[in-house]
């Protein structure tokens, strides 16, 4: 067993972005701005699927529940990084440090099997919808809802709790702007384990990840060779219309993720990596909420019915 002869650490450091103090402030208008974009933006979903009787099927609940994740999801992230642009003092506990990892992954992980869960929805709507009533029903719905929550808060609790029961060495500053797996990968005092820590992460990630992309990439294939079918093109159009949406928001989730996770080496994180982060936790789950409000007309109707 290989130990670093290095006093043991009790907080890390997040470095954050590399830009000049000068333009600190700036940049925390402008992930504020975005920040409260998703938060109201959502919120507005979920308002508008509550109050209108139209929107209370099943395509509709997921979508609500999805809002509330998205708002959960950036709020793990967000609040930090805006404090660390305006404070010197960019220290975070060790423990808080894998508080925020672990409910990083639980809502990632959660988003993914919502995201099948969603795709699922839309196949027995295009591809079996005789039944959809018969089979949507309200207890199927919450049924999967509750063992996407319950599967994302599984999936990462091993990699969490090793990390709460490791002792961590070297520098403490941590090259990101919250707590990732990576970074935090390369200050453990016992170097033997991270080999055997890196495979036990990147077989989690792929199961979650790959199985529930792979899953939602078959069910939209059949989903395309049913509407293929349609012999009128608005019929066609129209049809395809109630799934685009999703189909834009996993083509936007599932690039950035499978990019940072889904692969062996996770070695320190350079500034590119720092940015594909950026971009799924934070500007993708602000342009899902204006995908889903902007291309369905009945989410537009609600909202206007509900603030007239």
């Amino acid at each position: 067993m290989k130990l670093l002869n290095q006093s043991v650490l009790s907080n890390f450091i997040l470095l954050g972005f590399p830009v000049p103090k000068d333009l600190q402030p700036f940049l925390f208008l402008v992930f504020l701005s975005i920040y409260l974009m998703s938060i109201t933006c959502n919120l507005l979903i979920i308002g508008a699927s509550c109050w209108d009787q139209k929107l209370h099927g099943p395509m509709y609940f997921f979508i609500c529940i999805f809002s509330f994740l998205e708002i959960c999801y950036t709020s793990v992230t967000m609040p930090r990084l805006l404090r660390d642009l305006l404070s010197d003092d960019k220290i975070i506990p060790i423990q808080l440090c894998v508080v925020q990892f672990y409910f990083l992954f639980v809502f990632g992980s959660t988003e993914n099997f919502l995201l099948s869960t969603m795709a699922y929805d839309r196949y027995v709507a295009i591809c079996n919808p005789l039944r959809y009533n018969s089979i949507m029903t309200r207890r199927v719905c919450v049924f999967l809802i509750l063992a996407s929550w319950t599967g994302g808060f599984l999936a990462p609790l091993i990699p969490a709790i090793f990390l709460s029961t490791s002792n961590f060495c070297g520098t403490s500053f941590v090259d990101h702007f919250y707590c990732d797996f990576s970074p935090l990968l390369h200050h453990f005092c016992i170097t033997d384990n991270i080999d055997m820590i890196e495979i036990v992460f990147f077989i989690l990630a792929c199961v979650v990840i790959l199985s529930n992309f792979v899953f939602i990439s078959s069910s939209y294939g059949l989903v395309i060779s049913i509407i293929a079918k349609i012999p009128s093109p608005k019929g066609r159009s129209r049809t395809f219309s109630t799934c685009g949406s999703h189909l834009t928001v996993v083509c936007l989730f599932y690039g950035s993720i499978i990019f940072m996770y889904v692969r062996s080496d996770h070695s320190v994180p350079t500034q590119k990596d720092k940015v594909v982060s950026l971009l799924y936790s934070v500007i993708t789950p602000t342009l899902n909420p204006l995908i889903y409000g902007l291309r369905n007309k009945e989410i537009i109707q609600a909202l206007r019915k509900g603030l007239k």
